[in-house]
């Protein structure tokens, strides 16, 4: 009798993945044909564990959709936070803060046309922090040039504080939608 030397088989045949679980280690020395096709049906019940499968999409997956906004795996990306801080000469005009406002406000829908503005507005209460901007950029750096065109920020009535941000790549999404939503455009204040 030819036992396996890796699990004392006496069937002498190759190991596999389907003969690792199976049980003719118990055998008889000759064993007959009967017994040799029961023992073949017994691997066959019991098949090893499948390896684990790579993860699926989730539900609704849109690849498309997914790449047109430059999402990763999990559907993130990478933007430039903006806080828009009292500036040192925050209130010191109130007669041009009404134009300096208009300027600012088109500078925004100049910057969101652009497509490089995803979400901008105030804060509603009068903390140092007067506003946030999003970013749809790679860097800081590109960030602190777009925010040197506000012109609030030139005339020194806003300062900008950067941070790099992870956040859904569906943000990318809102002007178009916000669009949808405005009878009126924030420049016609």
């Amino acid at each position: 009798m030819r036992r396996s030397v890796a699990r004392g088989r006496p069937c002498g045949l190759p190991m596999t993945p389907r003969l690792r679980s199976c049980k003719m280690a118990s055998m008889p020395a000759r064993p007959s044909s009967v017994a040799l096709a029961l023992a073949f049906t017994a691997c066959m019940a019991n098949p090893p564990p499948a390896a684990p499968a790579a993860p699926a999409a989730s539900a609704g997956y849109d690849a498309a959709l997914a790449q047109r906004l430059g999402a990763d795996e999990y559907g993130m990306a990478k933007y430039v936070l903006a806080f828009l801080k009292a500036g040192p000469k925050h209130g010191d005009d109130p007669a041009h803060a009404g134009e300096l406002m208009k300027a600012h406000l088109a500078n925004i829908t100049r910057l969101v046309e652009q497509g490089s503005l995803v979400l901008a507005g105030p804060f509603l209460d009068d903390g140092p922090v007067r506003g946030i901007f999003l970013f749809k950029v790679a860097t800081v750096e590109e960030a602190r040039a777009l925010t040197a065109t506000d012109p609030a920020i030139q005339a020194g009535h806003l300062e900008v504080e950067l941070h790099p941000w992870y956040g859904s790549a569906a943000l990318a999404e809102l002007p178009a939608l916000h669009k949808r939503l405005q009878k009126k455009a924030i420049t016609d204040r």
